[in-house]
C-alpha cells in the first residue's frame, strides 16, 4: 500500500531537499508550495506539485480529502527573522495560521505523524548552547509564530493524539537556497553579491556567531524521523555544532570565490549577538551528523551557485511598519495601511 505524504514548501531550499529523500524512501509526495520563496525547478522529479499557499484552507482541506496523507512535513513558511518585525500580520497569518490549518486536516485525517520545522529563533538570547530543555523566549515575531505553533502541536497531541516531531534547524545553506533574497540566508546573499560584483554587506562589526549548517545534516533526519519512533512527540535541535563569527564566513566564501574580501559594514540589527545549539539529543536518536567542515559545505555551494547564477532579489513590497528599517536593505515604500 503506497504512503502519501505531504510536503509543504517543498520547492523552497529545506523542503526541496527533504522532498528527495521521501521519495528515495519510496513515498508518494505532494509538494505544495506557493513559489514566493521557491522556484518550480527545485521539486524533485517525481513529485506531484500543486501551486498554492497554506494559508488556502479551502485548498488544503482539498488536498488531504484526495490524498488521505500519512505524514505531513510542514517547512512554509516565510523565515526572514529581521524582516518579521516590520510585517507582522503577514509573518503570523503565513507562518501560525497556515500552520494551524495543517494541523486541523491532520487531526481530522489522523495524520500518524506531523513533521514541523521551527526554529532556533524560538530560544531569543537564551544561555549557550542552546538546548531543547530551554524554556524559549523569542525575540521576534519570527520566533514567536514558531514557538506558537510547537504549542500547539503539543496541545493537539494530547488533546487528539496526533503525533509530531519538531525540529529547529539554524543558518542552514547548500543547493536550492534562494540566493536571490537579500533578507535572509548571509551565504546565499554573499555569493549572489560576489557574482554580481558587489561589495558584501554585514550588519554590526561581523563579530556575531552562528554554526552554519550544511543541508543534508538538517534535511535527512527531518525526512527519516518518521520510521524513527524515538523521535515521536520530540524537539530536536539540528545542524551543525561550530560556530564562526560572520567575518570569518565571508572569507571562507570569498576564498571559494578567488576574490578577497571588500565588505560594507553596516549600522548592527536587533538580533542576538551569538547562537548555536547543542545537538546530543539530535545524536542519540539520528546518528552522528557528516561531519562536513563549512569549507567542504560551502565548496558544494558554490559549485551550484556558479552553476545557476546571480539571481536578482525581489523587494518585499508588504512593509506594514517603517519605523526603524535596517540599512541596507532599500525599502523605500511606505508602510501598508490597509
Amino acid at each position: 500500500m503506497k504512503t502519501n505524504v505531504l510536503v509543504t514548501g517543498g520547492a523552497g531550499f529545506i523542503g526541496s531537499h527533504v522532498a528527495k529523500h521521501c521519495l528515495k524512501m519510496g513515498y508518494e509526495v505532494v509538494v505544495l508550495d506557493d513559489l514566493s520563496g521557491g522556484f518550480e525547478d527545485h521539486i524533485p522529479e517525481g513529485a506531484r506539485f500543486v501551486k498554492g499557499s497554506v494559508t488556502d484552507h479551502e485548498l488544503v482541506t482539498d488536498l488531504f480529502t484526495e490524498h488521505r496523507f500519512t505524514y505531513v512535513y510542514h517547512l512554509a513558511a516565510y523565515a526572514a527573522e529581521g524582516l518579521s518585525h516590520f510585517i507582522r500580520r503577514y509573518n503570523y497569518n503565513t507562518n501560525l495560521i497556515g500552520s494551524i490549518n495543517l494541523i486541523n486536516e491532520s487531526v481530522k485525517h489522523k495524520v500518524k505523524c506531523f513533521v514541523f520545522t521551527s526554529s532556533i529563533a524560538v530560544y531569543g538570547k537564551g544561555q549557550l548552547p542552546m538546548t531543547e530543555e530551554m524554556t524559549p523566549e523569542p525575540e521576534d515575531p519570527y520566533g514567536v509564530s514558531k514557538y506558537a505553533v510547537e504549542l500547539d502541536l503539543r496541545a493537539a497531541h494530547e488533546m487528539f493524539g496526533l503525533n509530531y516531531a519538531i525540529f529547529r534547524p539554524h543558518n542552514v545553506y547548500g543547493e536550492n537556497q534562494n540566493i536571490g533574497d537579500k533578507y535572509r540566508n548571509v551565504i546565499g546573499i554573499f555569493m549572489n553579491q560576489i557574482m554580481q560584483g558587489k561589495k558584501l554587506t554585514i550588519f554590526g562589526d561581523g563579530t556575531q556567531t552562528r554554526a552554519f549548517s550544511y543541508i543534508d545534516d538538517v534535511a535527512i533526519p527531518i525526512a527519516q524521523c518518521v520510521n524513527i519512533p524515538g523521535s515521536y512527540n520530540q524537539v530536536f535541535n539540528v545542524g551543525a555544532d561550530k560556530p564562526y563569527t560572520v567575518n570569518e564566513l565571508a572569507k571562507v566564501v570569498c576564498k571559494e570565490f578567488g576574490v578577497e574580501p571588500d565588505i560594507n559594514y553596516l549600522s548592527a540589527r536587533n538580533e542576538v549577538m551569538h547562537a548555536y545549539s547543542d545537538h546530543s539529543k539530535a545524536r542519540r536518536i539520528f546518528g552522528e551528523p557528516s561531519g562536513l567542515s563549512l569549507e567542504a559545505g560551502i565548496s558544494r555551494m558554490a559549485k551550484w551557485a556558479k552553476a545557476v547564477g546571480a539571481r536578482q532579489g525581489q523587494e518585499f513590497g508588504n512593509i506594514e511598519i517603517a519605523e526603524k528599517l535596517p540599512d541596507g536593505w532599500g525599502i523605500t515604500r511606505q508602510p501598508v495601511l490597509k
